[in-house]
């Protein structure tokens, strides 16, 4: 029977095969472009905007996400429970304590965010806080504090970085490609019959279909990873709370909880421990989270030794 140790090690390395198969995406899709155009400037000109774009949301990234969701932070004073909770968990995770934040919604949800273990932010919201039990409240708030000992934040934005990247490119592409002046002047080079006009035929038609189903890949990939994270944050939350049970019984009841959060959005909505976009159904492959059913079951099927 698998132990919640060698489940975690099995979803990280799950995990980086992902993010080797991306990166190489990446580089050939790039390639490809820059070969079809015969100029690597837009590809130079995409890595330095994409680089400058992802510093920005990264280091400000908890900021933006909390203003997003409406959350506002609580001190020891107003909630001891929930602050007692977390600390407990950090002391034996190794990890500093992260701010707690509120978003005033019944809806039952959490997430974590944060550029680093000692920036983290851990928000609930009201309904999780009154819904739960402590056990199933230790197992989320687990949950969340693995993401951030897995510098998860940090490993999705390389991945956001990485689809939006291909995105900006495969836009950038496909105005250069059919740009009329540029057009023009490649017709005025002439010559149509020798193997490297052929070439550049086959590549220009290569590039133009990637220009299209690049993004749609990027971003299937980037649910992949997404979905494994949770995987990984699940195993992981259990060992520290030593109770599987306790997030098992958490992800039912949220899961089953039918009023949507009110505060998430599609840019956010990765973020949750549970799809917060309740009563909608989306193909496993389009989906930011793994069915429930496979999250319990995983977690049911794991001994502690």
């Amino acid at each position: 029977m698998a132990t919640l140790y060698n489940q975690a090690d099995k979803n990280t390395r799950l995990t980086w095969l992902y993010i080797t198969g991306f990166l190489v995406f990446v580089i050939g899709v790039g390639y490809v472009f820059a070969g079809a155009l015969n100029n690597s400037v837009i590809l130079y000109v995409a890595v330095i905007f994409s680089i400058i774009m992802s510093f920005g949301s990264y280091w400000w990234s908890d900021k933006i996400v909390l203003a997003m969701s409406g959350a506002k932070a609580i001190d020891h004073k107003s909630n001891r429970e929930i602050y007692h909770l977390v600390e407990n968990l950090c002391i034996t995770a190794g990890l500093p304590a992260p701010k707690i934040y509120i978003i005033d919604d019944s809806a039952p949800n959490a997430f974590a965010t944060g550029r680093d273990p000692e920036h983290a932010v851990i928000c609930f919201t009201t309904g999780i806080l009154d819904k739960l039990e402590k056990t199933e409240l230790e197992g989320v708030a687990a949950h969340e504090l693995s993401h951030v000992g897995n510098r998860d934040i940090l490993l999705s934005t390389v991945v956001v970085v990485m689809v939006g990247f291909i995105t900006l490119l495969a836009d950038w592409f496909r105005h250069w490609a059919f740009w009329p002046a540029r057009n023009a002047s490649r017709s005025e080079a002439g010559g149509g019959g020798r193997d490297g006009d052929q070439l550049k035929i086959i590549l220009m038609i290569v590039a133009i279909v990637l220009s299209i189903l690049a993004p749609i890949a990027a971003v299937m990939m980037q649910l992949a990873i997404s979905r494994k994270r949770e995987f990984l944050a699940d195993a992981d939350g259990a060992l520290l709370t030593r109770y599987p049970e306790g997030l098992a019984k958490a992800l039912e009841k949220i899961s089953a909880d039918t009023e949507p959060l009110e505060a998430a959005n599609r840019a956010t909505a990765h973020l949750y421990i549970v799809n917060p976009f309740k009563g909608k159904k989306f193909s496993n492959l389009f989906s930011t989270h793994p069915p429930i059913e496979d999250r319990v079951a995983a977690l049911r099927g794991m001994d502690i030794k």
